[in-house]
């Protein structure tokens, strides 16, 4: 072996047996930075040049292969040598060129191995193109080159999704030629001699295979309809479908349409949302605090909501107890969280290892006592406050003094809850979402006297359970259902005002919401929030408007789909605009003389988007939240807002 020869701060390589071993080390991600591109110029410049070097070997240091541009330079001129240069001498070079894809190998992570001559991945490695997340389209070929590998349905499938291959995947379509079982660097280097004096298959120059144009028209309109109106992922489906042109048309192209996206108010938003994911983490008042060791997580009530933060508990490796009222109740509880772990292993989420594992890990029991080995306590018991107090006072009895106490209440208020404790500086609020095992947000609520280390925990657990965490402060419904409420409220006004449930429903969905507000409703089930309403009768204010509407249609037995019927019809099970609600909205509006009046798709999204903007700018004065962005976060993660939109806040602006 070679000494090791610096191409750049951040490429260098050795030459073993002719092959020059380029290592790109640019932590945390090998992020294709200005400095990466220029390494790479140089080490090709070098193999091209140099008689002793028969070919190349390009690969990454660490667990990452590229994982993508440098966020440092977005939105900022680009710097040569650019990305499509660097990746158009790769597969122009003269002698061959391997990529050794040591990890994820992502966006122009992946058009730069596209351009090599040979793939060969470690088992572990992930391969996409996620550029769409981002509001832009791949800008270096990726458009161009993969529809040549795996035919334009595949290609379409994966870029206009920004879904992630595995490995195994990646192997199967065609992305990569070989997996790598032993060293992968060695195994790279054989092939690379193997290629030398071959003609080398340039990824640019293949023909691409044809396709039914059915099955392209079928990929296309579905990955459309997922899009809802996102303008990334129609131009991708644009431009992988007329990839068979010559592919410096398609460059040109893809280039143009890159640097038009790039530029957007929808690449904004997306790139709004990546940067807000990463403020989130940063909480005032934690510095040096400390997250506390949580290896045995208990949950009380398994319900539908237990249940589920039971199963996200244990796909991330936690030691699960759950607590029900009875023995019956618990085995019950555990018999729900088996049969959810049983779906993941037929969909094929978790294998039969994964599932015999996650199942030895939990258990049920309905002796509080039974809780004490317990590092991290979630109550998801019934949303009633003096049952929660009664739990907490009973588990001050049974767990560690160091033992963590969250509740997860949707509306109540965890600074009275943990006042009734022995240890109120323990207890947290843990909002999750439903269903818990898939929802990604995770309110992390700071009551008055949470400890840092004990909010740090929180944090903590909430990553390994694969969340968005969120910190959010005390106040009705947290941040995600107070501005919930105030746009419900505004909803409701406009149904009084004149707006007809399917007109807000559809211009919602124009926006990009996945449903409508009041299909929602009826999905799940308008008799909760009216129990809730009536509970509150007594103590709501008078001299504040309030919409008797939803009331009129729990009264007439409209609880949603379950009973056929709530905002709308369900003959069929197919959802219709009914008479009846007319009739109801109708004569409401006339006990109160509003005169109706029609409003266009515009007027409504803006009073609704509006009332959240409004809510939100009183959390922020409140300092219930940290950050606007936050406040997006939570909106995009727990309500469907369309994160192509940027969220409430990012929207008003």
């Amino acid at each position: 072996m070679s000494e090791v020869t610096p191409f750049s701060a951040t490429v260098s390589a050795t030459t073993r047996n002719g092959i020059l071993v380029v290592t790109i080390d640019n932590p945390p991600v090998n992020a294709t930075s200005a400095d990466v591109r220029l390494g790479l110029s140089r080490a090709l410049a070098h193999a091209e040049a140099e008689g002793t070097i028969s070919g190349m070997v390009i690969t990454g240091a660490g667990k990452t292969f590229i994982g993508g541009a440098d966020i440092k330079e977005f939105g900022k001129p680009a710097i040569e040598p650019t990305l499509p240069d660097v990746i158009e001498r790769i597969e122009a070079l003269s002698k061959p060129v391997v990529a050794a894809l040591n990890g994820a190998a992502l966006g122009g992570g992946l058009e730069l191995a596209l351009a090599c001559h040979y793939r060969i991945a470690s088992p572990t490695a992930q391969l996409g193109l996620p550029e769409v997340k981002l509001g832009i389209v791949p800008g270096a070929g990726g458009t161009q080159r993969l529809p040549r590998l795996i035919g334009i349905p595949a290609a379409m499938e994966l870029i206009a999704s920004g879904r992630i291959a595995r490995a195994g995947e990646a192997l199967s379509l065609g992305i990569v030629d070989e997996l790598a079982e032993t060293d992968l660097i060695d195994v790279a280097i054989d092939a690379a001699q193997k290629l030398v004096g071959t003609p080398l298959r340039r990824t640019g120059e293949l023909a691409i295979t044809s396709a039914d144009p059915a099955e392209i028209e079928k990929a296309s309109s579905t990955l459309l309809a997922k899009a809802r109106g996102q303008k990334a992922p129609a131009e991708a489906v644009r431009l992988i479908a007329s990839s068979h042109r010559p592919l410096g048309e398609g460059l040109a192209d893809e280039r143009a349409t890159f640097l038009t996206l790039r530029d957007s108010r929808e690449a904004a938003a997306l790139q709004h949302v990546f940067f807000a994911e990463r403020e989130a983490s940063k909480v005032a008042g934690l510095e040096g605090a400390e997250a506390r060791s949580v290896n045995t997580i208990g949950i009380c009530g398994l319900g539908l909501m237990g249940s589920g933060i039971a199963v996200a508990a244990l796909g991330a490796g936690y030691t699960v107890i759950g607590l029900d009222q009875t023995p019956e109740a618990a085995e019950k509880g555990r018999e729900r969280i088996t049969d959810l772990l049983e779906r993941n292993l037929a969909s094929g989420r978790l294998d039969q290892a994964g599932f015999d594992t996650q199942t030895a890990r939990l258990s049920a029991t309905a002796t509080d006592a039974d809780l004490a080995p317990c590092d991290l306590v979630i109550e998801a018991v019934f949303d009633d406050l003096d049952v929660k107090i009664d739990l907490f006072r009973r588990l001050d009895k049974v767990i560690r003094q160091d033992a963590i106490l969250a509740t997860n209440t949707s509306y109540l208020n965890p600074d009275e809850i943990a006042s009734a404790t022995a240890y109120p500086e323990r207890v947290l609020g843990l909002h999750f979402f439903s269903p818990a095992h898939v929802m990604r947000l995770l309110e992390v609520v700071r009551c008055r006297e949470t400890a840092p280390d004990v909010l740090a925990t929180g944090l903590s657990v909430a990553k390994r359970l694969k969340k968005l965490p969120v910190v959010t402060g005390v106040t009705e419904g947290f941040i995600g259902n107070r501005i919930f409420s105030a746009y419900r409220r505004e909803a409701e006004f406009l149904l009084e005002d004149g707006a007809l449930p399917h007109e807000i429903d559809a211009a919602l969905e124009d926006y990009g919401f996945p449903m409508g507000l009041f299909a929602v409703y009826d999905m799940a089930g308008l008799e909760i929030a009216w129990a809730r309403r009536k509970r509150q009768a007594a103590m709501r204010d008078l001299s504040k408007r309030y919409v008797e509407i939803a009331d009129r249609l729990c009264e007439a037995g409209r609880l949603g789909q379950k009973s056929g019927r709530g905002w709308y019809a369900y003959p069929d099970g197919r959802k219709t605009v009914d008479p009846e609600v007319m009739a109801i909205i109708e004569a409401e509006r006339a006990k109160k003389s509003v005169v109706a009046r029609s409003f266009s798709k515009d007027e409504i999204r803006q009073r609704l988007l509006g009332a959240m903007a409004t809510e939100g700018e009183a959390l922020l004065a409140e300092g219930i939240a940290a950050r606007a962005s936050d406040i997006d976060l939570v909106m995009i993660n727990g309500y469907g807002f369309p994160a192509h939109k940027g969220g409430p806040m990012f929207a008003k602006g």
